[in-house]
């Protein structure tokens, strides 16, 4: 079995950089920094979303499918800095060249990886291979890479299901729960920020690790549909995820378990 790496990230305001760039005293405080950004923002676009360049990697959750068995886990502050999340997210594809998988992953993660893993000066070579690098199989990257948007190496589930076109775009949520999964439980990325102000790290990345989880489970619907797996095969491994969450300790598993249709 080829290695399978499902990823979600969360972010929130670089307030530091908002600082910086707009030339902001450094004792003013972060609420105030925030606040006038997204006003600015919502003058501009008619929505508070800030560009992608400033939003900060706090969580990067993932889901590592291999022959050897199914584990879920997160990078995340404030255990790591975001140039340590952001450089072991891709260590991690350096040590296995896995088939990435993410839901908006083209539209907004690998972007703000971008932006960020610059900030932190961080080396990404196997992701960046173009069919030009060192390894002994860089050719095969010039025809498949995790680049360019019509290959599969890394396949935005999100953006192929609707033919590249934003206007068919479907919500994580809306087809998890639809398909008896159990989708968002009780946050959504909107509330990120309030959560981190208010001190909720853990519920930001059990939140990320629940939507990484759920993208697994749409991705192997998603393989069904391309003849990958049999309803039998698909089905068993719904089982098998369930019995992996139901051996981790943990309150946002025993919720998620409890959710499924």
């Amino acid at each position: 079995m080829k290695p399978v790496l499902v990823f979600d990230i969360e972010t929130i305001p670089d307030v530091a950089g908002l600082r910086r760039l707009n030339g902001l005293p450094a004792d003013l405080p972060d609420a105030e920094v925030t606040e006038m950004a997204f006003e600015q923002r919502r003058a501009k676009t008619g929505s508070d979303f800030l560009p992608l360049h400033v939003q900060r990697v706090v969580t990067i959750s993932c889901v590592l499918r291999t022959s050897e068995g199914f584990k879920v886990w997160s990078l995340a502050a404030p255990a790591l800095d975001e140039g340590a999340i952001i450089q072991r997210f891709f260590d991690g594809i350096e040590k296995f060249t896995p088939q990435i998988v993410s839901w908006n992953g083209g539209g907004f993660d690998l972007p703000v990886l971008h932006y960020r893993g610059l900030l932190h000066s961080v080396a990404a070579p196997r992701y960046w291979d173009l069919g030009d690098g060192d390894y002994a199989d860089s050719r095969d990257f010039k025809w498949n890479n995790y680049i360019s948007r019509y290959h599969t190496r890394h396949l935005d589930l999100m953006d192929l299901l609707a033919l590249y076109n934003p206007r068919a775009n479907a919500p994580l949520d809306d087809l998890a729960k639809l398909f008896g999964f159990p989708g968002k439980l009780g946050m959504d990325g909107g509330k990120v920020w309030e959560a981190w102000q208010a001190g909720q790290a853990e519920a930001i990345r059990d939140y990320c690790e629940t939507d990484v989880v759920n993208t697994y489970l749409v991705y192997n619907r998603f393989r069904r549909l391309r003849g990958e797996l049999t309803a039998a095969e698909e089905a068993a491994e719904v089982d098998f995820v369930k019995a992996q969450l139901a051996r981790i300790d943990a309150a946002h598993w025993r919720e998620f378990l409890g959710a499924f249709a």
